[in-house]
């Protein structure tokens, strides 16, 4: 059976820096008090980067996608699958991947999005894997975009200070070489209830509630077990131990998250990737923005080993195990 593997990465970010002072100085404003202090040592964030009004999901999607075909050396015609992750498309449908699809001037692949928030950038690479192992599929274009801070409550200061607009991408192909080299996918629905957004079109009209809502805590706690948990069944698939592992790229949600995740993995800080210090949480964009930062300034390279972790809202996980 043929591999899948990553041959170009890209992202794109928003222009508009909102930095942790500039944040609280907007709050203020509204009767909220926080600070950079507050903010940084219960999340490790330090900045987020905001879409402008006339920016879509879609328009973020496209320029990490263009950087990736780049990145990849291939035209974007040899793409025959595009799997896009988000929580934010531009429409209810159809989907963004579509809209991608035409902007990047392709037709005939299929495309298509894939929603489980936090997660869902390794939900949609396990998908694309699948399709080119299949042989359904031999380049693929994964892709995780949000404008996330559109469904932001501004007034509710545990969630507004922690989310930022973002899209990274990978171009996959099919390979005889080892790629992607193990996937473990989770979700357990009992506990939608510590991180959702449940508003809904009705007839035309807004339905519930339209803004992020999370327990923090209870997310915190989840998080850290269930990675871990997700992390050693997929060395175990791939026959790999954790030690072995050269970089760590989580989900960049809070510093606090990754560092205890680290610790129980034994994976040291200096190989893990951290940008949610200026990134602040992208949710499906983050694990892609994060492997195309270190894998531009050299320290990810050809022939390691990655371990890639999302986990979010549904509540959903998973990892996937590349070797480059």
């Amino acid at each position: 059976m043929p591999f899948a593997k990553i041959i170009g990465s890209g992202s794109a970010l928003p222009e508009n820096i909102v930095s942790n002072d500039v944040l609280a100085d907007q709050l203020a404003k509204k009767g909220i008090e926080t600070s950079d202090e507050w903010i940084f040592t219960r999340t490790g964030i330090k900045q987020r980067y905001i879409a402008a009004d006339n920016i879509k999901t879609s328009d973020l999607a496209t320029e990490a996608a263009r950087k990736a075909i780049e990145d990849a050396g291939i035209s974007a015609d040899e793409i025959d699958l595009i799997v896009l992750a988000t929580s934010t498309p531009d429409y209810i449908f159809p989907s963004t991947a579509c809209l991608v699809q035409a902007k990047l001037g392709i037709k005939g692949g299929a495309a298509f999005d894939v929603q489980a928030v936090c997660s869902g950038f390794v939900y949609a690479l396990t998908t694309a894997d699948s399709y080119i192992r299949a042989g359904n599929a031999k380049c693929a274009l994964v892709i995780g975009a949000e404008t996330f801070t559109r469904i932001l409550d501004w007034n509710d200061r545990g969630t507004c200070v922690l989310f930022g607009d973002g899209a990274g991408a990978m171009v996959l192909k099919v390979s005889e070489e080892p790629g992607i080299l193990a996937t473990q996918l989770n979700a357990d629905g009992s506990l939608h209830t510590i991180l959702r957004t449940e508003g809904a079109i009705h007839h035309g009209q807004v339905t519930g509630d339209p803004f992020l809502r999370m327990d923090g805590q209870a997310v915190f706690k989840k998080a850290v077990t269930s990675l871990e948990d997700s992390a050693l069944k997929v060395c175990e698939k791939a026959s790999i131990r954790p030690e072995d592992i050269d970089w760590m790229v989580p989900h960049q949600a809070n510093v606090r998250i990754i560092n205890s995740l680290g610790r129980k993995l034994g994976i040291p800080e200096e190989k893990v990737v951290v940008t949610v210090d200026k990134h602040a949480n992208t949710s499906a964009a983050s694990v892609p923005l994060a492997f195309d930062v270190a894998y531009k300034d050299g320290r990810i390279k050809e022939g390691q080993t990655i371990l890639l972790q999302g986990v979010g809202g549904g509540f959903t996980w998973g990892s996937v195990l590349v070797k480059l």
